[in-house]
């Protein structure tokens, strides 16, 4: 049986055995049990005892010093959490005894009730007959025959109830040992029942310590949970996790497209790759490999003319991710949502700007406003480093923030920036503007969330005060958001690497590393095809 096979029934037998038994200790074990404890069972003196204690020595019966005088304090309690009657003790109706106990080597002196929870406990063991108290039927000591014996009455206890009866005893003759022996309890106490329970939860005359735990079935039940425990744990510890989980498809998958939202999608296709290393699925991570969302859908157009995938099974497939809908006509590719994702405007960090107003940023991309200081910051030119025209990043911003076009660049190369003069320029990936932007003193550009933090040369910008959060996006206060789309070249076969690595990110642990990077999965919208915020 392989340790697939074994964690569900482990699984099931870790939930069954502590059910059991609770069910077992509490419902049934406990129903009915009649406990005892022997509080104290001592000598009356020691060997050597002290002059001042020759009166507990000298202890007398009817004139006659007692042998080698011992006391023993008895408690019977109620332990379960019903009510224990005179019907649960099984004896002859006319046999007033119910439990008996026997000291071995010993012979009783007397025995009187100590303490009882309740006063009426009492009426159990004495009675009153015509103004003089007696002893009642079923309270006493044995015989000659029977000296060792302690008769205790079929007493009526309540849950917790409880009576305490105190033995004088002595040696008997012939007895050599020099310690006693524990006295013994023997108890008719099966009851006569007819419910089902009754019948199964029989009462019980159990030896009941302060310091017990549970009862035996109980401790067993334990026992075989944490075996099931250890058991479990060890087939986590040394399953062999060469065996696919759901959804692995084996083959190559090639991934291109938009630079903000290649952290998430690269860490996913990690993680997607390392589960279903036993089929030998490949997705190839390189330098090249997301050069802009509108170079990944050029790149998926061009892979999937070159090949016919539903006439090659098993050839790699191409996939292209982009921040929005692609610009342009693109009739042999569709596109699918996968998640929204933050974006936030970044500043070098010399700048000190942390909020913007949304009428302030669109002044400034204008060029309305070209230097920090008519905006709370120090005397500085303001540098725009953006990215190229096909962006999806840059298009997010000019849709949803500016609502206006992007000023020119004024520099072919970035590096061409004027210190002290306002200027422009443009790069092709989101890292290359990240670097920019904390290399260039007065920069201001913008990055998806998740890899703007990671730079502590770059401070995020709030907008309107309001900071670059999933919950100001649903509320509609914070405005720089876009929806992630998934292009495929025509529509994927269902076995192929494409289509299972895209059901993973949408509906699988796929979604959970999504959420990691702070984007939110479309399955978690109210309207998934759509995947926008409400």
């Amino acid at each position: 049986m392989t340790h697939w096979e074994l964690e569900p029934i482990i699984a099931v037998l870790s939930v069954a055995v502590p059910f059991i038994a609770f069910v077992w200790e509490f419902a049934i074990v406990r129903r009915k049990r009649l406990g005892y404890r022997v509080q104290m069972d001592t000598p009356a003196t020691s060997p050597a005892h002290p002059a001042n204690a020759a009166a507990l020595a000298q202890l007398h019966e009817n004139g006659r010093p007692l042998h080698d005088p011992s006391f023993v304090l008895l408690r019977v309690e109620n332990a379960g959490w019903t009510e224990i009657v005179s019907g649960d003790y099984l004896a002859d109706d006319h046999d007033r005894a119910g439990i008996r106990v026997t000291f071995p080597g010993r012979r009783v002196v007397d025995v009187a009730l100590s303490e009882t929870s309740q006063d009426e406990l009492a009426d159990f063991f004495f009675t009153d007959e015509g103004g003089h108290t007696t002893t009642a039927a079923g309270f006493g000591i044995g015989n000659e025959k029977d000296a060792g014996l302690v008769r205790l009455p079929k007493v009526k206890l309540n849950p917790r109830a409880y009576y305490k009866v105190l033995v004088v005893l002595e040696r008997q003759e012939g007895n050599v040992r020099k310690e006693f022996d524990d006295p013994s309890f023997r108890a008719d106490v099966s009851g006569r029942h007819n419910r089902w329970i009754d019948r199964l939860a029989k009462v019980r005359l159990d030896r009941t310590e302060s310091h017990t735990f549970a009862s035996r079935p109980a401790l067993v039940g334990i026992g075989l949970l944490v075996a099931a425990v250890l058991a479990q744990s060890g087939l986590i510890l040394f399953r062999d996790d060469s065996r696919p989980p759901l959804d692995c498809v084996g083959g190559t998958l090639y991934l291109h497209g938009s630079t903000a939202f290649a952290p998430s999608v690269t860490a996913a296709a990690a993680r997607y790759e390392e589960q279903c290393r036993g089929v030998k699925a490949r997705i190839p991570i390189g330098d090249s490999t997301f050069q802009g969302s509108a170079e990944g859908v050029g790149e998926l157009e061009a892979a999937g003319r070159a090949v016919d995938l539903s006439r090659v099974p098993g050839l790699g497939t191409h996939l292209a991710f982009t921040d929005g809908y692609a610009e342009g006509s693109h009739p042999q590719v569709l596109p699918r949502p996968i998640a929204y994702s933050l974006y936030t405007l970044i500043v070098n960090k010399d700048v000190g700007v942390r909020d913007l107003s949304l009428r302030q940023i669109r002044d400034i991309y204008a060029r309305k406003i070209t230097d920090w200081s008519r905006v709370g910051g120090p005397p500085m030119p303001i540098q725009l480093v953006n990215r190229h025209p096909g962006s999806g990043t840059r298009t997010a911003l000019v849709n949803r923030v500016l609502q206006a076009d992007m000023p020119n660049a004024t520099v072919n190369d970035c590096a061409a920036l004027e210190p002290g003069t306002a200027g422009v320029c443009e790069v092709g990936s989101t890292q290359r503007l990240l670097e920019k932007v904390a290399a260039t003193p007065g920069a201001l550009g913008y990055s998806e969330v998740s890899n703007a933090a990671k730079d502590s040369r770059i401070l995020k910008v709030h907008i309107d005060h309001d900071p670059a959060t999933l919950a100001g996006v649903e509320d509609g206060g914070y405005p720089y958001w876009q929806t992630e789309y998934a292009y495929t070249y025509g529509e994927l076969p269902a076995d192929s690497i494409g289509a299972a690595f895209l059901r993973y990110l949408t509906d699988q642990e796929g979604k959970d590393i999504l959420r990691e990077h702070g984007n939110r999965p479309c399955a978690e919208t109210e309207y998934p095809l759509e995947c926008e915020p409400r």
